[in-house]
């Protein structure tokens, strides 16, 4: 915990009574006064008391790095620093528990002003209580990228911001489905990976592919890796194992990319799948490079940092102009969900997957030398 700061006072002597008042432990308020008091010779400092905005995160990934990068922009571009406030990243250790003491520990910190999460599991009632506590003291609680389960823990939060992950499914499953059908393949078996599929996120995106990709194409599994990468590749090899029929690989979180990857360059075995993906590490990037990976649908963490920092801050200073522009329906259903785009990165050699398959109001369709063009402008090398 941070140590509380109070303005220096300059000027003359400080009456005895003042003194003595301060040794009985007052905090440097001045006590109720009996007459007119003596103007201060040096005026008092308006130096803001320190406050801090923490965002954290459901584990551990280069997503985040980008994500940082983005907190950092925003920190600067709304003026953060003039106001005393600092914006910082604390990396959860992928576990529900790991949140749970974060929590737990920011709501004993006078000087946390507003927290962001990226919720690991939404139906974890535990998590939402701990939510739900730092509110009712007053500290400003937002979910970026992945949201509680609504239904139940909406009032857990104020806003979300992210992706809307069902369009995120929806528009993997549309480009998987133009994948296998540009192979020849009309019907077949599929696999989703993911770190947790009770994950909000996850578990939309999964939703959102298997509605897309049509009932000719079957899933025969979603498989959660608790996002250990060992166990994510292992999981990869077992599902090429135990279902024969399967056509296409569908990694759900950033790191599911280079380990479906990695498992069918190893394996000898690219050819016989389509691997359709979320996300751009850079170890995926080099993948698709490579060949190794035939979409990949990218999120804009860098941006859910930039517009994490300014709802916050508009939050902390009561700025209704900012936060309505950001929630211009906020009375209508989802009214408080923020979304951040979706890019659909295909190889920079011909893909059947097409620009036009897509709503451009929605989704951003770019060649993957375009997309490390944006990466590099913004010195990311993630996304």
């Amino acid at each position: 915990m941070l140590p509380l700061a109070f303005p220096r006072r300059h000027g003359f002597l400080v009456l005895p009574l003042l003194a003595v008042a301060f040794l009985c432990g007052c905090s440097g308020e001045r006590s109720p006064a009996t007459g007119p008091s003596k103007p201060s010779a040096t005026p008092v400092s308006s130096t803001p008391t320190a406050r801090r905005f923490i965002f954290i995160t459901n584990g551990d990934d280069p997503f985040w790095d980008a994500l940082l990068s983005g907190l950092k922009e925003g920190e600067q571009r709304y003026g953060c620093a003039a106001a005393g406030i600092t914006v910082s990243r604390d990396v959860n250790n992928a576990s529900a528990e790991g949140q749970i003491e974060r929590l737990r520990q920011y709501a004993t910190q006078d000087d946390v002003a507003g927290i962001a999460i990226s919720v690991i599991q939404a139906d974890n009632q535990s998590i939402a209580e701990e939510m739900r506590k730092l509110q009712a003291k007053g500290v400003k609680l937002i979910t970026v990228d992945g949201d509680v389960n609504r239904e139940s823990f909406r009032d857990a939060r104020s806003y979300y911001i992210g992706t809307d992950n069902t369009v995120g499914g929806r528009t993997l499953g549309t480009a998987t489905r133009a994948l296998l059908e540009a192979k020849g393949l009309k019907e077949g078996g599929y696999v989703q990976f993911a770190g947790f599929t009770d994950n909000d996120n996850a578990r939309s995106r999964m939703n959102g592919v298997k509605e897309a990709i049509g009932d000719g194409y079957v899933e025969r599994d979603r498989m959660a890796d608790e996002m250990d990468l060992p166990r994510a590749r292992d999981n990869v090899r077992n599902a090429t194992q135990n279902h024969k029929d399967l056509a296409a690989l569908v990694g759900i979180w950033a790191y599911n990319a280079p380990a479906i990857a990695d498992v069918v360059t190893e394996s000898g075995t690219r050819d016989r799948y389509v691997v359709a993906t979320f996300d751009a590490q850079d170890l995926a990037i080099g993948h698709m490079e490579k060949g190794h990976i035939d979409v990949m649908v990218v999120q804009n963490p860098f941006e859910m940092g930039v517009r994490t920092v300014r709802l916050l801050k508009a939050m902390v200073d009561d700025d209704s102009p900012v936060i309505e522009e950001m929630f211009p329906n906020a009375t209508a259903a989802d009214g408080d969900v923020h979304t951040t785009g979706l890019r659909v990165v295909v190889p920079d050699t011909s893909s059947p997957v097409k620009a036009d398959l897509f709503d451009p109001k929605v989704v951003e369709f770019m060649p993957l030398q375009d997309f490390k063009a944006w990466l590099a402008k913004y010195r990311l090398t993630s996304s």
